[in-house]
């Protein structure tokens, strides 16, 4: 199907724009929040303050991404995950858990708020995610990926999408990837903005965040 010149203009140059802009502008905003988390980070619980571990972008390429750490014990670039799919990922995959005995309190209360993912700005400044896109995911997941799930790795990662505002952490492999395709194949300047409208909501409420 062939996609619309407005459209393409949008995915190719405007979305770009959009995400320096935006990231730009937040990251200026919420400065002075920054050395506060980190204090508090340091008083609770210690140092890293900041956690990066590998994930997979854009046409399968690795990058790091930052977060704030808010696990009792951080190893850098480590993904502690062994599977072993080999026709791609199950549908009724869930990754994260709402009883993880390794996260602390502090960082409870950054994952309710998604507070953790406020360093990826910098990853969507210096392009390896965008504002609004599929979510990345860890290599040892997206190396058991079939062909329609690759397909997910045709648009930049996001600090949010539409999988997240349909069920963030609580939804399961199989929905989050019919969510993302759908909006790989439906991206649209109108479509990103009721992302970002939902995302607040989604945020407000901390409803399948941890």
């Amino acid at each position: 199907m062939q996609v619309p010149n407005t459209l393409w203009i949008y995915r190719r140059i405007g979305k770009r724009c959009l995400d320096v802009c935006v990231s730009l502008i937040l990251l200026l905003i919420l400065f002075p929040l920054y050395p506060f988390i980190a204090l508090i980070l340091l008083v609770c619980s210690g140092r890293p303050l900041l956690f990066t571990q590998t994930r997979t972008g854009l046409l399968n390429q690795p990058f790091q991404i930052i977060k704030f750490r808010t696990m009792k014990k951080c190893q850098t670039n480590s993904n502690a995950l062994t599977v072993h799919w080999n026709d791609g990922v199950p549908k009724d995959f869930i990754f994260k858990s709402p009883n993880n005995s390794e996260v602390t309190k502090i960082g409870a209360i950054l994952r309710k708020t998604s507070i953790d993912e406020l360093p990826q700005l910098l990853n969507v400044l210096r392009g390896e995610m965008s504002l609004i896109g599929p979510r990345p995911e860890i290599p040892e997941i997206t190396n058991c990926y079939n062909d329609i799930q690759m397909k997910r790795l045709s648009m930049k990662p996001g600090l949010t999408g539409w999988a997240q505002v349909n069920g963030r952490a609580d939804s399961c492999h199989g929905h989050k990837i019919d969510h993302d395709l759908y909006y790989v194949n439906n991206c649209s300047f109108k479509l990103d903005m009721k992302i970002l409208m939902l995302t607040i909501v989604a945020i407000w409420r901390g409803k399948g965040a941890y």
